[in-house]
């Protein structure tokens, strides 16, 4: 079956989309940038210019990180970036639910194409 796979393109040429979002999902859920990266498999820099490109292009934070020592380091999401990550969601679900019938529709056969 088909898959919708959305992306938001900004004014400025930057975009977030499937890749992004995943990466700050995986950081909250590991709580580490690099925990985050390697379940991605890429490389800590390369997660860290994702989650700048995605501040930048909100305006505003979506992880904040926490330094190490005795209790250890981490990241977490900040409420933007937990806000973003709902909100994309729910534009995919949307997406998703009004394209299913025209998906749909492109791979019945016409009943033209099998006489």
């Amino acid at each position: 079956m088909p898959v919708l796979s959305l992306r938001i393109d900004f004014d400025d040429g930057g975009r977030i989309g499937p890749g992004k979002v995943a990466l700050l999902e995986k950081i909250a859920e590991t709580g580490s940038i690099s925990s985050g990266a390697r379940a991605m498999g890429m490389s800590y820099k390369r997660a860290w210019d994702l989650v700048d490109e995605t501040a930048r292009l909100l305006g505003t934070p979506v992880v904040e990180t926490r330094a190490g020592g005795a209790q250890g380091g981490g990241a977490r999401l900040t409420p933007a970036g937990k806000e973003m990550l709902v909100r994309f969601r729910a534009i995919e679900a949307a997406a998703e639910e009004a394209a299913r019938e025209h998906i749909h529709a492109m791979l019945e056969p016409r009943k033209s194409d099998t006489d």
